[in-house]
């Protein structure tokens, strides 16, 4: 029989993505037998991101600061605006190295299914930035699920109707992959888009 405290160690954990009930189980025991160190400095790095972590005045990003050092960095490029749902959106485009510019995180994407709609991912605040006098380019980065698309169309949209130029990230073949084995649609997606 648990006990009620490794039940909720295990229920914790199944709350991250991709972590089932078995997975879960084995972090916990791995935690308390093997690893009761790393075990606590994982209490007290999450306790402590959770106490000064907060979203970026500007762009929402995570940040322990009123203002993110991506956004306030002045040699970004302040006339582009990249937007993304997640701040692990915008940390993957930053490994990148290929962009220079400013961020809007979404904080999500649009899903009318789950409830979710503009107002719930931050689109008035999106439309003010973007409207700043500054800003002369949005390219827009959500992903490429369905949520993903009607997020990106419906930004799109009301993006040029305030007279912005719009965007859209590519998508297309990855690099150093073989074509017999890439998916039909990204295929599709590639053709429409090539350059």
């Amino acid at each position: 029989m648990a006990e009620a405290s490794l039940d909720a160690l295990i229920d914790a954990l199944r709350r991250l993505p991709g972590v089932g009930q078995k997975s879960a189980q084995r972090m916990a025991y791995h935690l308390l037998q093997n690893d009761r160190g790393g075990a606590g400095r994982l209490a007290t790095a999450l306790q402590q991101a959770l106490a000064q972590m907060q979203h970026c005045q500007r762009c929402h990003t995570f940040t322990e600061h009123r203002v993110c050092a991506t956004c306030e960095d002045a040699a970004r490029d302040a006339r582009l605006l990249c937007v993304v749902e997640t701040p692990a959106d915008q940390a993957a485009l930053e490994r990148s190295g290929g962009y220079r510019g400013l961020y809007f995180v979404l904080m999500g994407r649009l899903s009318p299914l789950d409830g979710i709609g503009v107002n719930d991912i931050g689109v008035m605040p999106l439309l003010d930035r973007a409207t700043d006098g500054v800003v002369e380019e949005v390219i827009l980065a959500t992903g490429f699920s369905a949520e993903g698309e009607a997020t990106a169309h419906a930004l799109g949209e009301a993006l040029r109707s305030r007279g912005l130029k719009v965007t859209r990230l590519a998508r297309g073949v990855p690099a150093g992959s073989e074509l017999e084995y890439v998916d039909l649609s990204t295929i599709a997606h590639a053709l429409v888009d090539r350059r």
